[in-house]
């Protein structure tokens, strides 16, 4: 099992200008990849791999002095980002979807680089990199198990951190004695299958006058001022805040719904799908649904806990008692049977269909193992 790290790093003002080359060296790789992929396929009819442009790339750094400050593996995987941004182009033609080729990256566009597997070193409160040196670095909790990845990145504040991915050994899995099927909306974040909701504070939608206000304001700066810097660095203040908020918040939702069941059960979202509502896009992505999901799966596993995904539909209509098909309007809050009578909030009588379709899965799984 892997697991990530993300500490931030002090670089002195030497450290820092090191780093802005390193990212500026490598989105100017990538474009250059990336040219070279597109010119030799529309004029050639040469489909370039990895493998091809690593050999260029050995050869090219023996005339482009500026790559030798780029430790190699850097360089390596900025071609392996490629490779995967076009591999996953080809998958999207496959299935039909919209294919969205692989763009150039733009000047401040390229926020990040990669040691995959050698090149660094944590030691204390100093983080050692190659071409670069030692770094400070805040590590406020302990790493375990073996690092076999750093990553290194710039956010919109131009504050920098280390990323570090461990691998330690699978946990193993509790006996599921606890059930809890979650479903997940906008009136309340989550709606539990014990009766509890958890409402989400709206961080964005609180701040959303004030980043118009910033916004607008960055708008009528003129390009390449100093002013217009300034006003950009403030949209990228509150944006930062809104998002920091909101993953503080879900690390404590995902955090308690961990502690209180053995087996979590959500409802498997085409969030993608439900962002084409331009009613309700911007809730849903304040919301963060998959996100919440993500947070759990991860601390599921440290834990030994499991989660599942079970298919969503109707779980909203039938009856979480006896069955029945209850139709309602998105506006009908209240589910009320007209077969058994029950009568609950339609986000409950939700949650409990899914933590039913959960117990099913499973059971139907061990059927299937058991060979019956």
């Amino acid at each position: 099992m892997k697991t990530a790290y993300k500490f931030r790093i002090y670089p002195n003002n030497q450290q820092e200008a090191m780093l802005d080359v390193i990212l500026e060296t490598c989105r100017h790789l990538y474009n250059t990849a990336l040219a070279d992929r597109k010119n030799s396929y529309e004029l050639d009819g040469i489909s370039r791999t990895y493998e091809d442009q690593a050999a260029i790339l050995t050869l090219e750094k023996k005339d482009k002095p500026y790559l030798k400050a780029v430790f190699s593996q850097i360089s390596q995987d900025v071609l392996r980002r490629l490779d995967k941004a076009f591999k996953a182009f080809f998958r999207r033609i496959k299935s039909g979807e919209d294919p969205g080729y692989p763009r150039f990256k733009g000047k401040g566009c390229y926020k990040s680089f990669t040691y995959p597997q050698v090149g660094f070193a944590l030691e204390g409160s100093k983080l050692t990199l190659s071409k670069i040196g030692s770094i400070r670095i805040f590590k406020h909790r302990e790493v375990e198990g073996k690092i076999k990845t750093c990553i290194i990145k710039r956010d919109h504040l131009g504050h920098w951190y280390a990323t570090l991915v461990s691998e330690v050994e699978d946990v193993p899995q509790v006996e599921v004695k606890t059930t809890l099927g979650v479903d997940v909306g906008i009136k309340s974040l989550v709606a539990l299958s014990t009766g509890v909701t958890i409402q989400y504070p709206r961080y964005y939608i609180r701040a959303e006058h004030k980043l118009a206000v910033a916004q607008r304001n960055l708008s009528r700066k003129k390009k390449g001022s100093a002013n217009r810097r300034k006003a950009k660095l403030e949209v990228a203040k509150i944006s930062q805040k809104i998002q920091d908020h909101r993953d503080n918040f879900l690390h404590l939702v995902s955090r308690e719904l961990v502690d209180t069941a053995d087996l979590i059960v959500f409802e498997n979202l085409n969030i993608s799908g439900m962002l084409k509502n331009h009613n309700l896009a911007k809730h849903i992505q304040d919301h963060a649904w998959g996100k919440l999901i993500q947070f759990t799966q991860s601390k599921a596993a440290k834990a030994g806990k499991i989660v599942e995904l079970v298919d969503a539909r109707y779980t909203s209509q039938k009856c979480s008692q006896c069955g029945a098909m209850v139709p309602k309007a998105l506006a009908d809050r209240v589910h009320l049977c007209t077969n058994c009578g029950l009568e609950m909030d339609r986000d409950i009588n939700a949650s409990v269909n899914i933590r039913t379709l959960g117990l099913r899965g499973r059971a139907y799984e061990g059927t299937a193992k058991a060979g019956l």
